[in-house]
């Protein structure tokens, strides 16, 4: 079983401009890049999970999301970082498209996306690491051994497992993990 880096993405990989969905809006936050190579080379698995509401909300389809993440995979994989999976929940309770109007386990602060790339990827949680830059994003690390990261400046006030420290950005999680 491999160790990972689960991923959230907007906020922690790119800059969160409120529901990105095409490849010109999509813009690489500071050493994002050098973060998932060094993480890669390390030997870590990149998993990216990610909430992607904008498609229940009808700002954007399922197979829009599935271009950028085509398009983000091939992008790093060009830069030697390596994405094992990219994991996505569209749904949301208030939805205006009613197939995606759902209470559901996928959307973070829910653990089914982390499970499911588990069980697909071979993947040991307690040798695993999650970052993201909200305290939903780690909600995985309350209920296994996957220790977390929270980036940036968010969080501020919200209750968090014990297993998580703070850094900067992905860039300084990235370092404080591999070095």
């Amino acid at each position: 079983m491999d160790k990972a880096i689960f991923l959230d993405r907007d906020g922690t990989i790119n800059v969160d401009k409120a529901y990105v969905y095409k490849i010109s809006d999509f813009e690489f936050l500071p050493g994002a890049r050098e973060a998932l190579s060094l993480l890669g080379n390390a030997g870590y698995r990149l998993v990216i999970v990610t909430n992607q509401s904008g498609v229940a909300h009808g700002y954007y389809t399922e197979d829009d999301v599935r271009t950028l993440h085509g398009w983000l995979t091939e992008t790093l994989a060009r830069e030697g970082a390596d994405i094992a999976g990219i994991y996505y929940c569209p749904h949301h309770p208030e939805a205006r498209v009613e197939i995606y109007r759902v209470e559901c386990d996928c959307r973070k602060p829910g653990l089914a996306l982390f499970y499911k790339a588990t069980a697909e990827l071979g993947l040991d949680l307690d040798s695993s690491i999650a970052v993201g830059d909200r305290a939903r994003d780690l909600q995985i690390c309350r209920h296994s051994g996957c220790r977390g990261y929270l980036v940036g400046g968010g969080g501020a006030g919200e209750s968090l497992p014990v297993s998580v420290r703070r850094a900067a950005d992905l860039l300084a999680a990235a370092y404080d993990i591999v070095y």
